[in-house]
């Protein structure tokens, strides 16, 4: 699965821990949010699978269940 830019759709690369949108000049991060309560959700990795946690369910989700989204990383001026 190919990680593309929300903005225009280009492909995103992975650099210094973020995505980077090199023709928009964006960085993003990869965030899950449960599609139960819409809030976010903490990321739990072992032996090569990816679950997440909501804390406000109390219940485990599947990578496949949870809403990921690609959010613009704030920059400090």
């Amino acid at each position: 699965m190919e990680n593309l830019c929300p903005d225009c759709g280009q492909a995103l690369m992975w650099e210094s821990g973020v995505y980077v949108c090199n023709p928009c000049d964006n960085t993003f991060i990869k965030q899950g949010y449960c599609n139960t309560c819409s809030a976010q959700l903490e990321r739990l990795q072992a032996c090569g699978s990816t679950s997440y946690f909501c804390h406000e369910c109390n219940e485990l989700t599947s990578r496949s269940t949870a809403n990921i989204v690609f959010e613009a990383t704030k920059t400090v001026s």
